[in-house]
C-alpha cells in the first residue's frame, strides 16, 4: 500500500501512531514492509493456505465473535446431506463434471433447497462471468432454511468450516507458503485479538489479489475471517480493496464490463432472458428475501433512462433493444478472436493491452489482424505503434508494410482537463472541476461519445430498418457549452441520479424507483448524488466542521452510506456492541434506526420484527438480518450458490507452479477458464513432466514512481529519471546459482516470450523453503514498454492466458520461468530460443495443463 497507494497509506501510519499493529504479507519486501510491525514473505499464489490457517486458528481456539457469528452469519444453517467436501474428494467438491470442467451446485445447497441452485449450465455461467454478477445481487436461496443454533449439527456450516480447514495447520502454512510458523502465529494471534464487542480489525488487499486463477476465493477467505471475527459492517473493520487507479470502482458501478449493467444489474443472456420479466426474475428470484426484490423498479428505470418516451410498459421499456450475451465476450476471448479474424474493428480507451495485458505477444498479433483500430489516449502508446515498433517487427512476425490494421489515434484529455466524478475504493463520489483546457485536438470521453452518438444518429436518421431504432430512440439531449460543444457532465450526473419522468424533479433515494415507467434512473445505486438538484459529489465541507464520519465530504453510494451493512454494528437487540464502537443503533423512543451514518436497514423496522410465513423481498428480512442484499439476510461463511469454483475456498497451486499441491491431488483450480489456442500455452507443472524446465517463480507489481502500464509516467521526465529502466530483483542466492551480476543483464524465458532486464541483487527477495526444497522467486515491475522517454521489455509478455472462472480475470501475478545471464537474443533467434524451451518442456501449440490431475481413485493424471 505504501508502494502503490502512498496517499491512502498515510492513514495506516496514523492508525499505527495510535497503537494499531500493521502486518504486511507480500512476496517482496517493499516500502510497506519497511514500516510494518511484522513482514511475512510468502510464495506467490498461496494466500488461501495462509488465510485458511487463520480460519483454522480461530475455529480451533473458539476465538470467533460467537454472538455475532450466530446471529449474523449462516454458521448455524444446515447444508444438504448430498454435499461432499474437498477433504473427501482430494480437492474436488461434489457435483464436478469433468467433461465441462464445471460444477453442478445442487448438492451445495442448504438442506431442502437442493433443487433451487439454478445451476446446470455452469459452463455458460463461467463464459458470462456470472460470479461477478452475483457480487451484488446475490445468489438464489429459496424459502426458510433449517438451522442449528447450538452449532453442533455435523452438517451446519460451522462444523463444515471446521472440517474443511482442519488441515490448514501452522505446519502446513509453512510447507505451502514458506512462512515460518512463529511469524504465522504472531499474525493469527494479533488478528483474532481485534475481535469482539470492543475491537475491530481491517483487511486491506491490493487489487492484484484478484489476478489469480483463484482470485475470487482469496477474497472469500478474507471475508470469512472478517465475518468470524465480527469485523463486517462495523467501524474499523471490513475488507478494503486498493483499486488500481482513481475510478476503477466507478468503472464497475457504471460498468465497462461485458456482463454487467449500471448498478450491478446483470446483462441479459440471449438464451435465458428472452423477455423483460424473465430477466428481472433472474435478478430478484421471486419468493426470495432481500432488497433485490425491487429489481423490477431498478431495471425499468434504467431502460427508461436509456430510451425515454419510447420506453413504455406496453413494449417492456424497449427491452427488445437491449444487447444480449451469447457467451464469453471478455477481453481475452476477444484478442484470440482477433487473431482468428473474427473481429474487424476495435476501440481502445484507457487501456494499453500491447504491454498492459497478459500475453503481450497475443495482444499485438491480435491488433495486427484488424481492419481498423481506434486508440484514444494522452500519448502515442504501444497499442497505437505496435505495427511499427513492437517486438514482433524485429522477429518478422509483423511486417509494417503488410500489416492490415488501419490505426486512428485520437488525443484524449487528461483528468485535469475535464470535469466529472471519480468513485474511489470507499464508494465515494468526488467531483472534480476542469483545471485547464485540453491541448490541441485532445477531447474528453464525454465529448467523444456524445458527438460520436450524434453523428451516427444523424447518418441513420432516415433509416427504416428496425435494427437502427435502438440508436435512434436513445435519449441524447444533453446540453452543451463552449466553442467545442462540450456536453454538461452535471446533466449526465443528473440522469445517472434519476428523476421523476412527469416533473423532471431529481430523485432523492433509490427507494423512489418505480417499475411503472414513472422514474428514469441511469444507475440506481447512485440515486441521491443529485438530490434536490444539487451536486452532492461536489461537497467539500472541512472535517473540522462536521463529525468524524464526514458525511458532507463527497457522496457515497448507496444513500451516502459510509459503511455497508452497518446494521451489524449493533447487536441483535439493536444496541451498540459497545460505547467505544457505537455507530448505528435502534432508538426505541423514536422507533427508528439512527446513528452517525445512514442506517443500512429499513429505518422503522424494529429489531424484534419477524417476517410472516411466505414473506419475500424486503418484507422477508427480519429485524436482526443485517446483510439485506443476501437471500437469507446472513453473511455467508459458506456460499451455497454464486461462486463457480466451490462453496468454500480451497488451496490450489497457481496454473504454473514448480511444486505439487501439498494439500490435495488436484493441482490447480479445476474450473479455471482455459483457452486452447495455438498462440496460447501454459508452462508444465507437476504432475506433468518437464516442469523443471521453468524452475523459478516470477511475480510482478508496481513501483511508486510509475503508473500501470507506464504510458503516462514514462513520459514524465522526473519520474522517468527516478525509475529509468526495466529491472529484475533477485536474491543473492539465486544470483550465485545462475551467475547473475548486480547491475548486469539477465533474460527471463517462459513458454511464450523472452524478456531482458537489468539485474538488482537484493535481500528484498528471500528464498523460501517449500516442501523440503528451496523456491526462488524473482520480481519485476510491469510498467515498461517500447514507447516513452524510458523503455524496456514488458513483464506481461511472459504470462499466458488462464482465468479465474468467476470473473474471467487473468492470472498475472504469478508464473514460472527460467532466468539466464546476459542479454536476450534478437530477431528470429529470439523465436528459436522460445521454440527450444517449448520443445524441452513438451509444449505443443495451444498446450494447457490438464484440468483434472486426480482420477476417481485419487491417482495422478497427466504424469506421463
Amino acid at each position: 500500500m505504501a508502494e502503490a497507494h502512498p496517499v491512502g497509506f498515510q492513514w495506516v501510519m496514523e492508525a499505527k501512531r495510535r497503537g494499531a499493529k500493521v502486518f504486511h504479507v507480500d512476496p517482496r519486501f517493499t516500502r510497506t514492509s519497511a514500516v510494518a510491525d511484522s513482514y511475512l514473505p510468502i510464495r506467490a499464489g498461496t494466500d488461501i493456505a495462509l488465510l485458511g490457517g487463520v480460519v483454522r486458528y480461530i475455529l480451533d481456539n473458539e476465538l470467533d465473535f460467537r454472538e455475532y457469528v450466530l446471529s449474523y452469519t449462516n454458521a448455524a444453517t444446515i447444508v444438504s446431506e448430498e454435499f461432499s467436501d474437498t477433504e473427501d474428494g482430494d480437492g474436488f467438491f461434489s457435483g464436478f463434471d469433468p467433461e465441462t470442467g464445471t460444477y453442478v451446485q445442487d448438492s451445495w445447497q442448504y438442506e431442502g433447497n437442493e433443487g433451487s441452485s439454478g445451476s446446470g449450465h455452469t459452463a455458460k455461467e463461467r463464459d458470462s462471468a456470472s460470479g461477478l454478477e452475483h457480487e451484488s445481487h446475490g445468489a438464489q436461496v429459496d424459502g426458510d432454511t433449517p438451522r442449528d443454533e447450538t452449532l453442533q449439527h455435523p452438517r451446519c456450516v460451522y462444523q463444515i468450516l471446521k472440517r474443511h480447514f482442519a488441515r490448514y495447520t501452522p505446519e502446513m502454512v509453512e510447507r505451502v507458503c514458506g512462512i515460518p510458523q512463529d511469524k504465522f502465529l504472531e499474525l493469527a494471534e494479533a488478528w483474532t485479538r481485534n475481535s469482539g464487542r470492543e475491537r475491530t480489525g481491517m483487511l486491506i488487499y491490493s487489487v492484484g489479489w484478484t489476478q489469480h486463477s483463484v482470485g475470487v476465493q482469496y477474497i472469500r477467505t478474507g471475508a470469512i475471517i472478517q465475518l468470524l471475527l465480527g469485523n463486517m459492517g462495523r467501524p474499523g473493520g471490513g475488507v478494503m480493496a486498493l483499486r488500481g487507479h482513481a475510478s476503477i470502482q466507478g468503472s464497475t458501478d457504471i460498468p465497462t464490463l461485458f456482463n454487467l449493467l449500471p448498478g450491478y444489474l446483470p446483462m441479459p443472456h440471449h438464451a435465458d432472458h428472452p423477455t423483460f420479466d424473465e430477466w428481472v426474475d433472474s435478478i430478484r428470484h421471486p419468493g426470495q428475501k432481500g432488497f433485490w426484490g425491487n429489481a423490477g423498479s431498478f431495471a425499468a428505470s434504467l431502460l427508461k433512462a436509456y430510451w425515454g418516451d419510447a420506453a413504455t410498459p406496453e413494449n417492456d421499456y424497449c427491452y427488445g433493444y437491449m444487447p444480449r450475451m451469447t457467451g464469453d465476450h471478455g477481453t481475452y476471448q476477444q484478442v484470440l478472436n482477433m487473431i482468428d479474424g473474427k473481429i474487424k474493428g476495435y476501440f481502445l480507451l484507457g487501456q494499453n493491452p500491447a504491454v498492459g495485458s497478459a500475453h503481450g505477444r497475443a495482444q499485438r498479433l491480435g491488433m495486427a489482424n484488424l481492419d481498423w483500430l481506434v486508440v484514444r489516449d494522452l500519448f502515442m502508446i504501444e497499442s497505437a505503434t505496435f505495427w511499427q515498433n513492437g517486438p514482433e517487427v524485429a522477429t518478422g512476425e509483423i511486417v509494417p508494410e503488410e500489416c492490415r490494421t488501419e490505426v486512428f489515434f485520437l488525443p484524449a484529455a487528461s483528468h485535469v482537463e475535464k470535469e466529472g466524478t471519480f468513485t474511489q475504493t470507499q464508494r465515494l463520489l468526488q467531483w472534480r472541476e476542469k483545471a485547464v483546457e485540453p491541448p490541441g485536438d485532445a477531447r474528453s470521453e464525454l465529448w467523444f461519445f456524445y458527438h460520436l452518438g450524434r453523428k451516427l444518429r444523424e447518418k441513420l436518421a432516415d433509416s427504416p430498418l428496425p435494427r437502427d431504432r435502438a440508436l435512434l430512440d436513445l435519449t441524447w439531449d444533453y446540453p452543451t457549452h463552449g466553442p467545442l460543444a462540450e456536453p454538461s457532465a452535471e446533466s449526465v450526473l443528473r440522469e445517472i441520479n434519476g428523476y421523476d419522468v412527469a416533473t423532471g424533479h431529481p430523485l432523492s433515494s433509490f427507494a423512489e424507483a418505480r417499475a411503472d415507467g414513472s422514474t428514469a434512473i441511469g444507475c440506481w445505486i447512485y440515486t441521491g448524488v443529485y438530490a434536490d438538484g444539487v451536486n452532492q459529489a461536489a461537497r467539500r465541507k472541512s472535517r473540522h466542521e462536521q463529525d468524524w464520519v464526514a458525511a458532507e465530504w463527497g457522496w457515497a453510494w448507496p444513500a451516502n452510506r459510509r459503511i455497508l451493512y452497518n446494521r451489524a454494528s449493533a447487536d441483535p437487540d439493536g444496541n451498540p456492541w459497545s460505547e467505544r464502537k457505537r455507530y448505528v443503533w435502534w432508538d426505541a423512543e423514536k422507533s427508528e434506526w439512527t446513528g452517525y451514518d445512514v442506517p443500512d436497514f429499513e429505518k422503522t423496522k424494529p429489531p424484534s420484527y419477524r417476517p410472516p410465513p411466505g414473506a419475500s423481498g424486503t418484507e422477508g428480512i427480519a429485524g436482526d438480518d443485517p446483510f439485506i442484499m443476501q437471500g437469507d439476510g446472513k453473511g455467508w461463511l459458506y456460499a451455497p450458490s454464486g461462486v463457480l469454483d466451490g462453496p468454500l475456498p480451497t488451496h490450489y497451486e497457481p496454473v504454473e507452479s514448480p511444486v505439487r499441491n501439498p494439500l490435495y491431488g488436484q493441482q490447480a483450480n479445476p474450473t479455471r477458464k482455459m483457452y486452447a489456442h495455438p498462440v496460447n500455452s501454459v508452462n508444465p507443472s507437476p504432475p506433468e513432466r518437464h516442469s523443471q524446465v521453468f524452475p523459478y517463480v516470477f511475480t510482478v507489481s508496481r513501483l511508486t514512481e510509475h503508473h500501470t502500464a507506464g504510458a503516462m509516467s514514462r513520459t514524465v521526465s522526473p519520474l522517468a529519471e527516478l525509475q529509468p529502466e526495466m529491472f529484475v530483483e533477485v536474491s543473492p542466492e539465486l544470483a550465485v546459482e545462475r551467475g547473475l551480476a548486480h547491475l548486469g543483464w539477465a533474460h527471463l524465458v517462459s513458454g511464450r516470450a523472452v524478456i531482458e532486464a537489468k539485474v538488482l541483487v537484493t535481500d528484498r527477495l528471500t528464498p523460501l523453503r517449500v516442501e523440503d526444497r528451496l523456491i526462488h522467486q524473482v520480481w519485476l515491475p510491469y510498467h515498461f514498454g517500447f514507447e516513452g522517454l524510458v523503455t524496456g521489455d514488458s513483464a506481461n509478455d511472459l504470462f499466458g492466458i488462464s482465468l479465474d472462472p468467476n470473473v474471467l480475470i487473468q492470472e498475472s501475478k504469478v508464473g514460472t520461468c527460467d532466468v539466464r545471464p546476459g542479454r536476450r537474443p534478437t530477431g528470429p533467434a529470439l523465436l528459436d530460443l522460445v521454440a527450444d524451451y517449448q520443445r524441452r518442456a513438451g509444449i505443443n501449440p495451444g498446450h494447457n495443463a490438464p484440468a483434472v490431475t486426480t482420477d476417481s481413485e485419487g491417482k495422478e493424471q497427466g504424469a506421463s
